[in-house]
C-alpha cells in the first residue's frame, strides 16, 4: 500500500494543490473515484469549468451542488463502486451569494447583494476564489457525511497566495480603520473622501482597484451592512484552519516536471510544512516515461526511411524522460520524507473514465512509470 493508497482509506479531507496547467483536476478526480471503487463515499469538488471532467464522470455538467455520478458510468471500468461518488464544480458567485443569504441579517441582505461593490468582491478581489473555496470545504465537511472529500483547489502562481488570501479578505471585510473612516462619509451622504487617509493598508489597495467604478459612499453601505457578519466570518476562519491542521486533512501536491513547475512545488512543500500541515504525497504528473528496449528492436526491423524516423523520435523522448528525471530527483531530495508519486504522460489527455482509472493505478503504485536503466 504507497501513501495515497494509506490516504484514502484514513484521512476524511484531501487538499490538492498546485500551480495552474499540472492536471490537478484529474488527480483529484481520480482520487476521489478510487475511494468510491473501494467503498467510500466520496465528494470531488472542483473549480475546473472544463466540461470534460463531467462527461468524463458520465454527467452532462457540474454545478454548484453535489450531483452524485451514476454507476454506469463505470461500467467500462469491469468494476463496480462499493461506495457512492459525488462530484461538484465551485461557482465562486453562487457560493459567496448562498453565504449572504445565509448569515447576513434579513434586513441586509438584498442591500449587500445589489451592491455593486459587493459584486465585484464576490468575482474579482484577489483572494476571493481561495476564500470560498476553504468556505465550502468546510460547510461541507461539517454539514455533509461523505466519508471523504477531495477538493481541487484554484490554480496559484505563488504558494503565498493560497494560504494567506483568505485571512486578507477576512483582514478587508473586518478593516476597522477603514470602517471608521467611511462611516462618517456614509452618514454625511459624502463621496469625496480621500483614499489617502486610508494609508496603504490592503484596504487600501483592494479600493484602488474599484476607482471610477465605484464611489466610496457604496464601499461604506457594503462595509456597514456586512459588519454584523463579520463575526461569523472570524469563527468559520478558525474552523478552517483547524480543518486544515486536522490529522484527517492531507495535502497532494500536484505538479508537472518542468523546472518552472518543480521550484513551485518545493516552495509549497516547505511553506506548508512550516505550517504543520501534512503532505501525504508529490504527484509529478506528465512524466516522459524511458522508451523501451522492445521499442528500439520493433525499430530495427523497419524499412530503412522509417526506422530512421522512429529511431530520431525516440532518441528525442530518451532526451526528455532523462530531464525529467533529473528534475525528478532534484525534487525529491528537496521533498525528503514525503512520498512522489509520477503519472506518465498520456498519448491522449484525460477525458473519459478509462483514462481516470489509469490514472488512478498510477497513483496507486499499480503500475510505475518506466525509469531509466541503472548506471
Amino acid at each position: 500500500m504507497n501513501a495515497l493508497s494509506e490516504a484514502l482509506t484514513k484521512k476524511r479531507v484531501l487538499v490538492c494543490v498546485g500551480s495552474g496547467g499540472v492536471g490537478k483536476t484529474t488527480i483529484s478526480a481520480t482520487l476521489a473515484l478510487r475511494a468510491a471503487v473501494d467503498g467510500r463515499s466520496s465528494l470531488v469538488c472542483t473549480i475546473d469549468p472544463a466540461k470534460r471532467l463531467a462527461n468524463s464522470l458520465g454527467l452532462h455538467a457540474l454545478g454548484n451542488v453535489e450531483a452524485e455520478v451514476p454507476a454506469s458510468a463505470l461500467e467500462p471500468l469491469g468494476v463496480k463502486p462499493r461506495a457512492r461518488l459525488h462530484a461538484m464544480m465551485l461557482d465562486m458567485k453562487q457560493t459567496w451569494d448562498d453565504l449572504i443569504v445565509k448569515h447576513a441579517p434579513p434586513d441586509k441582505r438584498e442591500k449587500i447583494l445589489a451592491n455593486r461593490f459587493y459584486q465585484s468582491l464576490s468575482s474579482a478581489l484577489a483572494g476571493s476564489q481561495e476564500y470560498v473555496a476553504m468556505e465550502k470545504l468546510w460547510e461541507l465537511r461539517t454539514k455533509r457525511d461523505y466519508e471523504l472529500i477531495v477538493l481541487d483547489t484554484p490554480p496559484t502562481a505563488h504558494a503565498l497566495d493560497f494560504l494567506e488570501a483568505p485571512n486578507r479578505v477576512l483582514d478587508f471585510l473586518d478593516n476597522e480603520a477603514a470602517k471608521k473612516l467611511l462611516t462618517p462619509a456614509l452618514a454625511a451622504g459624502k463621496i469625496g473622501l480621500s483614499l489617502f487617509s486610508l494609508g496603504s493598508s490592503y484596504a487600501a489597495k483592494a479600493i484602488s482597484k474599484f476607482t471610477g467604478t465605484e464611489t466610496l459612499q457604496e464601499l461604506a453601505g457594503f462595509m456597514l451592512a456586512i459588519a454584523p457578519m463579520n463575526e461569523s466570518f472570524r469563527e468559520r476562519a478558525r474552523g478552517v484552519r483547524e480543518l486544515l491542521a486536522a490529522k484527517q486533512t492531507g495535502f497532494v501536491l500536484v505538479t508537472s516536471p518542468g523546472r518552472e513547475r518543480l521550484d513551485e512545488v518545493m516552495h509549497f512543500h516547505r511553506l506548508l510544512k512550516q505550517n504543520e500541515m501534512e503532505v501525504v504525497a508529490v504527484v509529478v504528473n506528465r512524466v516522459h516515461p524511458m522508451p523501451g528496449q522492445a521499442a528500439w528492436e520493433e525499430a530495427k526491423n523497419l524499412i530503412p526511411s522509417r526506422r530512421a524516423k522512429v529511431e530520431e523520435t525516440l532518441r528525442e523522448l530518451t532526451v526528455l524522460a532523462e530531464q525529467d528525471a533529473r528534475g525528478i530527483a532534484e525534487l525529491q531530495a528537496a521533498c525528503e520524507g514525503t512520498p512522489l508519486i509520477q503519472v506518465p504522460r498520456f498519448e491522449l489527455d484525460v477525458h473519459d473514465i478509462g483514462a481516470l482509472w489509469r490514472t488512478g493505478r498510477y497513483l496507486m503504485g499499480d503500475e510505475l512509470v518506466a525509469a531509466l536503466p541503472a548506471a
